[in-house]
């Protein structure tokens, strides 16, 4: 005949589970906190690629300037080209994302016809 489990066991049972669940939810993400999880990283780092892009260029710009004695047209120059490659390095990098989001999700992406009906 089987002996009675001892109390002691039956405690140390319920310590483990209550523990589990602390364990759970302790580690979930807090989703209200923009910066949780890769997301909020990666819009980060976009809105820093596109700051730093604005002054770089606008930097080189008035190197240039400096240099060559051109007042204002290097510094247009120099914003528009980092505002442009700016803009391509954000939208590579939200392509990359939504890439990395669609093969996490196992949906397939989306299927374009070329051919008219």
């Amino acid at each position: 005949m089987p002996k009675p489990e001892d109390p002691s066991k039956e405690a140390l049972r319920r310590l483990d589970k209550d523990l589990d669940a602390f364990d759970a939810q302790r580690k979930a993400p807090a989703s209200w906190f923009i910066g949780a999880g890769d997301a909020g990283s990666e819009g980060y780092r976009i809105v820093a690629g596109m700051i730093g892009g604005l002054f770089g260029g606008l930097g080189l710009g008035w190197f240039f300037d400096h240099l060559a004695h051109t007042s204002p047209w290097g510094l247009i120059s120099g914003l528009l080209i980092g505002s442009v490659g700016s803009i391509y390095l954000a939208i590579r990098t939200a392509a990359q994302m939504s890439a990395r989001e669609v093969a996490k999700s196992g949906l397939a992406p989306p299927v374009t016809d070329d051919e008219e009906e």
